[in-house]
């Protein structure tokens, strides 16, 4: 078994529920076999509220938290990513920095929770599927044999765990 820590780089628009719900469940699961980021192409300088509630209950350091450009991680000095994975429609058409290091990449689309209209309730219920989706998705992620797998093999997976029906 390989001791290497992967880093992987959640990518959204916002960058202010989707990919930071993401980053802390893969983090979180991961249990340090992965060191996890998110950013967004156009952050809103927030996070989500009602992201933050659902991420509470990880346990995770709210303070860690933040929306962010993902031109930090296209700067010299920034982390090397071993996979970039995007989370929304619009970031996965948009184009990319250029990442150092030929990261894996590939798209797993979530609906947006943060554009759910209604009460606070119907929004929360918006929220629940959405973490429960990446819950899945992370989860299968983290079950990887990563070290015994080619590129290639590594790649088809995160594909076709982007690719699952939501259950």
């Amino acid at each position: 078994m390989s001791d290497k820590t992967y880093s992987v780089l959640f990518l959204c628009t916002g960058n202010s529920a989707r990919s930071v719900m993401a980053e802390v469940v893969l983090g979180t699961l991961g249990k340090g076999r992965f060191k996890v980021f998110s950013a967004g192409s156009h952050p809103t300088g927030q996070v989500n509220p009602f992201a933050i509630e659902k991420i509470q209950g990880l346990g995770y350091p709210l303070e860690k938290l933040r929306s962010k450009s993902w031109d930090e991680f296209a700067v010299p000095g920034a982390p090397q990513m071993d996979f970039i994975i995007t989370v929304c429609d619009q970031a996965a058409g948009e184009v990319c920095p250029v990442w150092p290091g030929q990261p894996i990449s590939a798209h797993w689309g979530f609906r947006d929770p943060a554009a759910a209209t209604g009460t606070d309730t119907e929004k929360r219920r918006a929220f629940d599927e959405v973490f429960r989706q990446i819950m899945i998705r992370a989860r299968l992620f983290a079950q990887l044999p990563l070290a015994v797998l080619d590129k290639q093999a590594i790649h088809r997976e995160l594909r076709a765990i982007g690719e699952r029906e939501a259950e």
